[in-house]
């Protein structure tokens, strides 16, 4: 089982101190504790992707902050821990990327499945993030005529407009049309159009 990595990100020592025996009984675990959200932040370039329980209320950088920089970094999901049960926070967080939020004092069976189902988000955003990687590095093979090519197939055009579109023949449409399908690896349209999603190359995909 691939080891998970928990990061307690508390200005709190009681706090971090108990989360850290709570969660240490977790197997392949690896815990490793923040008294603010400035020097987490100081340290996240080199940690293990993982999941952060994040406190809401810290002098210095806060949990919203913590949650604003990390928003856009794939490999860290985020969990709020906080003593003040406020729906208006609760609604921020999630509006910054958390993907629970949880309040204090909490039980661990409540932890525990928060932490479940942050590591199962995070395991989904992994795939999808390497699916998007391998299927943008497929396009990036294609000169920028097959791609021109892609994208008109994309917009549902024929042979013929996309020829008059770029300025070529149909039949040197075609020939493009079969190099992007053997560059890509696929034998029908809408398996290069599946290809072109994951890789973002879809408005609105």
């Amino acid at each position: 089982m691939t080891t998970r990595s928990i990061y307690i990100v508390d200005d709190d020592d009681a706090v971090r101190a108990s989360l850290h025996s709570l969660l240490s009984v977790r197997p392949d675990t690896l815990i490793r504790g923040y008294r603010s959200g400035d020097a987490f932040l100081a340290a996240i370039d080199e940690l293990e992707p993982g999941c952060i329980l994040l406190d809401f209320h810290m002098p210095g950088a806060t949990g919203l902050d913590v949650l604003r920089a990390v928003q856009g970094r794939p490999g860290f999901v985020a969990i709020i821990l906080t003593g003040r049960g406020d729906i208006a926070l609760a609604v921020e967080a999630m509006k910054a990327g958390a993907v629970d939020f949880i309040e204090k004092p909490y039980q661990f069976a409540e932890l525990s499945a928060a932490l479940e189902a942050a590591y199962a988000k995070l395991e989904e955003s992994n795939a999808e993030t390497a699916r998007a990687g391998a299927a943008a590095a497929k396009l990036d093979a294609l000169s920028s005529r097959e791609q021109d090519v892609l994208k008109g197939l994309i917009e549902g055009r024929s042979n013929k407009l996309i020829a008059y579109d770029l300025d070529i023949s149909p039949r040197t449409v075609e020939i493009y049309r079969a190099n992007v399908m053997t560059k890509l690896g696929v034998r029908s349209l809408s398996e290069a159009l599946r290809i072109a999603f994951a890789a973002g190359l879809v408005p609105g995909a």
